[in-house]
């Protein structure tokens, strides 16, 4: 039987979606769900990775069974794609993939107090000189050192190399495959504050710095590389490789072929994003972010990045909290009802 098919898995901020592409790269199949948002603390975000592994499954599920008539057969799939929420990240049981407690999600700013002490110290500097990357909580780095200066028996249990880190895709890897694969991609590592932006590996010095043991860590792999195989899934046949991870934002730079340096891109989704694609090599930006835009095989290639946390989240904030529309698609008439 040839395989025809790849299944993309986008898991965001608010909600996962499944799409299901033919070979000439047309959707034949999608189904998306969304989970719920938790904000235990003013500033607080959470996200339970149970739940996101169930809207993820049911919407792989739903996707499969929308098309099952037309002649496709799950093991018609050839690999699967993943693109997901950067920042966000949780703990887990290694052996039994059970979290550690909520996720933490991008947009939390609990470790506020941790990243003014690393700026009074000077941390911050050689920080972003190793990762690129502002000293902020918008990266995990300093949120998992609030982690462990708050939960003394999680840190003993992270050195004993009981626990698994990762940001959700390096989560969704290890539960596609069983368990087997502690994985992420180079573009999710390089927004955790651990990772060296110049040599794509772990950086001791940034987990020294912060406090953050090394046996917790994922194996960083290039965008391009089988990240392991579907195993013991029921909904999916095992054996299907898991092949091309990439951030959110990095997928968006690349899905709208932003290959030559000197091209951008900027989507609106939750927050918005302007990515601008730098080349081969690194760039020092002092009040900005520089990241992997992707690697392929051996070759990285980097970006500039501007965030705006609050975009799309905005129209959901006026729907579901001060309850101004019943829908989104209403904002649209209300903005052109006004002149400017």
């Amino acid at each position: 039987m040839s395989a025809k098919f790849i299944l993309a898995i986008d898991q965001g901020t608010t909600s996962s979606r499944a799409l299901i592409y033919d070979n000439n790269l047309k959707v034949v199949g999608q189904a998306h769900e969304t989970f719920a948002q938790h904000f235990p603390k003013a500033d607080w975000v959470e996200h339970d990775l149970e739940e996101i592994w169930v809207s993820v499954r049911n919407s792989v599920q739903r996707c499969v069974d929308s098309i099952k008539g037309t002649g496709f057969d799950p093991r018609k799939i050839a690999a699967i794609a993943i693109t997901n929420q950067r920042e966000t990240f949780g703990l887990w049981d290694r052996n039994s993939l059970k979290p550690k407690g909520r996720a933490i999600v991008w947009q939390c700013r609990r470790s506020q107090e941790i990243c003014l002490r690393l700026r009074k110290s000077g941390a911050s500097r050689k920080l972003q000189k190793i990762t690129g990357l502002v000293t902020d909580p918008y990266f995990s780095g300093t949120k998992l050192n609030w982690v462990f200066e708050n939960n003394k028996n999680l840190l003993k249990e992270a050195k004993q190399g009981q626990i698994c880190f990762g940001t959700i895709d390096t989560f969704l890897i290890a539960k596609l495959t069983g368990g087997r694969n502690h994985v992420t991609d180079t573009t999710n590592a390089s927004r955790t504050m651990f990772m060296d932006l110049k040599t794509g590996a772990w950086s001791r010095a940034a987990l020294k710095i912060l406090g953050i043991p090394p046996e917790i860590l994922p194996e960083i792999r290039p965008s391009d590389a089988c990240f392991g195989e579907t195993r013991g899934l029921g909904f999916l046949p095992d054996g299907i490789p898991l092949v091309g991870v990439l951030g959110d934002q990095q997928a968006a730079l690349f899905g709208q072929n932003c290959f030559a340096q000197g091209e951008g891109k900027v989507t609106y989704g939750t927050g918005a994003f302007f990515l601008l694609n730098i080349g081969p090599k690194p760039k020092s930006v002092k009040s900005g972010l520089t990241t992997v835009a992707w690697q392929l095989g051996k070759k990285r290639t980097y970006a500039l990045e501007g965030s705006v946390f609050i975009a799309g989240a905005a129209v959901q904030f006026l729907r579901d909290g001060l309850k101004l529309i019943g829908t989104s698609k209403e904002i649209e008439n209300l903005a052109l009802s006004v002149v400017d």
